[in-house]
């Protein structure tokens, strides 16, 4: 089964940066788009960027274009989101998440890691 993992959250102040991590498994071909989302008390999850697994088509939210860089290392398995020039506005738990690679319900979002904390202080 499809497993994801985060790391690199932590703790920095305002105009700082961050690189997270998200380590996956469960196969080569068992993921076709991977992304990164945000969640704070009181608010929705929200979308923050994603890319097809093969590198191509990244996208992001407004809030963070010219910011943020997601990028995929297949050889590793493994997903990036640098985050730079934070600021409070992006505290949140990050979520890595991905959908299966084809069928009918490759559209949703179907795997979750645990989320790694993000803290950015003014």
């Amino acid at each position: 089964q499809v497993q994801l993992v985060e790391s690199g959250g932590g703790s920095v102040q305002a105009g700082g940066s961050l690189r997270l991590s998200c380590a996956t498994s469960g196969g080569t071909f068992s993921i076709g788009t991977i992304g990164w989302f945000r969640q704070v008390p009181g608010w929705e999850r929200e979308f923050v960027a994603a890319i097809n697994w093969s590198g191509g088509d990244p996208h992001y939210t407004d809030a963070v274009k010219g910011r943020f860089i997601i990028s995929v290392d297949n050889v590793k398995n493994t997903v990036f989101l640098q985050m730079n020039s934070l600021h409070p506005g992006d505290t949140a738990m990050y979520y890595c998440a991905g959908t299966p690679p084809d069928g009918p319900r490759s559209y949703e979002y179907l795997y979750w890691g645990q989320g790694t904390q993000v803290t950015v202080s003014s």
